[in-house]
């Protein structure tokens, strides 16, 4: 019996001090991450944007939204994985 899957968005920001390596390789951390327990919809880099309020003390950070299909019980460790991830400075899951 096939599981059943919903549909998220993630956003994520990441620090501009890792620097274009760094950030590059953290991106496709979490592309891979969700490819290997869903189905990605669409990813969408924003690159970098200002920041509404200063987070950490940075004023930019490097924005990637990711559209995806998976079982219900994964945003949660996705949200783990950010959680523990240097160079991530928020990040939002939601339910579309």
């Amino acid at each position: 019996m096939p599981r059943a899957t919903a549909s998220y968005e993630t956003v994520a920001v990441f620090n501009t001090k890792l620097g274009d390596e760094a950030i590059a390789a953290n991106v496709e951390k979490f592309k891979t991450l969700i490819a290997n327990n869903g189905t990605i919809v669409k990813v969408d880099e924003w690159g970098k944007r200002r920041l509404a309020y200063p987070i950490e003390d940075e004023t930019e950070g490097y924005y990637v939204l990711i559209e995806f299909d998976s079982a219900p019980e994964f945003p949660a460790e996705l949200d783990r994985i950010y959680k523990i991830t240097d160079g991530v400075l928020r990040s939002l899951i939601v339910a579309k």
